[in-house]
């Protein structure tokens, strides 16, 4: 990635005054995927927002334009999708090309969490910058040698690390039941009570752990009562409210996605989610569809 890199940020530079401006629609555009990997994988926001911009120069890049690859993820063996090639490190690499660039940012994350190289990362704290972006470089994932530094300056310039989204609980998968003291009650953006549920964990044990019943845990959740719960999932403690919080006004659907997901993600109720983008109750929207949050 380095000849790239420094190409890019000779564009970047050369082009100051126009690509603060493409940097800053590039965040407002992204941050809201970048959070939900970062809900889901434990990857800083701020730290796949500062890639991003980065790697494809604020979404201008040749590659990120035509093939929709904001990260400069090259093909690799187990790669069996689409496939385009450019010139980087050696000539004519073969990069992966993405039918929507939100599957860029979630491949990004998958290309993170199925490297050995990268495991160290996960032991770290999801909202330790500095510490990622150091270990990023350590890893090997640029060859550039102030590439940590270049992900950290753009990070504190940006404020992308006011994106990195609290009450993130990462867990040891080699562990199938986490000690007792990891169910840590968090709070959302938009000041929700809510866990993350364990391996083992009940709607039932939840909700006399809580002193609660279990008919609002499911309520709160927007459950049937024959609901299973499954390890990961976001419970609620109390009511989701109408609207997500000031942080977070709209939200870009990516593959895998579903309107309950969402809603359960951003602490916003179902009823509302659908009415305020104008959806037919039950139907889900395509990827790529900007949602409306509040």
């Amino acid at each position: 990635m380095n000849k790239r890199i420094f190409t890019l940020l000779f564009l970047i530079s050369a082009f100051a005054g126009r690509a603060q401006t493409v940097t800053e629609q590039y965040i407002e555009e992204w941050y809201s995927v970048a959070q939900s990997e970062m809900l889901e994988h434990g990857i800083p926001a701020s730290i796949t927002l500062a890639q991003g911009i980065l790697e494809s120069a604020s979404g201008q890049s040749e590659l990120a334009k035509k093939s929709n690859n904001h990260f400069g993820i090259k093909c690799h063996q187990d790669w069996e999708g689409d496939k385009v090639y450019y010139d980087d490190d050696t000539d004519n690499e073969c990069f992966r090309k993405y039918d929507h660039a939100e599957e860029s940012f979630h491949d990004h994350s998958q290309f993170l969490k199925t490297r050995s190289r990268y495991a160290k990362l996960f032991e770290l704290k999801p909202n330790d910058y500095k510490a990622w972006a150091k270990g990023l470089k350590k890893a090997g994932y640029a060859t550039n040698p102030k590439y940590a530094d270049l992900l950290i300056d753009l990070i504190e310039r940006h404020k992308l690390h006011k994106y990195d989204v609290r009450g993130v609980i990462r867990r040891d998968p080699t562990k199938p039941k986490p000690d007792p003291d990891e169910l840590v009650v968090q709070e959302s953006a938009n000041k929700i009570d809510f866990v993350i549920a364990r391996e083992g964990d009940t709607f039932e044990a939840l909700a006399d752990l809580f002193d609660k019943r279990t008919e609002d845990i499911l309520e709160y959740n927007e459950l049937r009562y024959d609901a299973e719960l499954k390890a990961g999932q976001i419970v609620y403690l109390q009511p989701k409210k109408r609207r997500a919080s000031r942080d977070h006004p709209y939200y870009t659907v990516v593959e895998g996605d579903d309107m309950y997901t969402i809603s359960q993600r951003f602490g916003v109720r179902l009823e509302k989610l659908y009415k305020r983008n104008d959806i037919p109750a039950g139907t889900q929207p395509k990827p790529g569809t900007r949602l409306e949050l509040r």
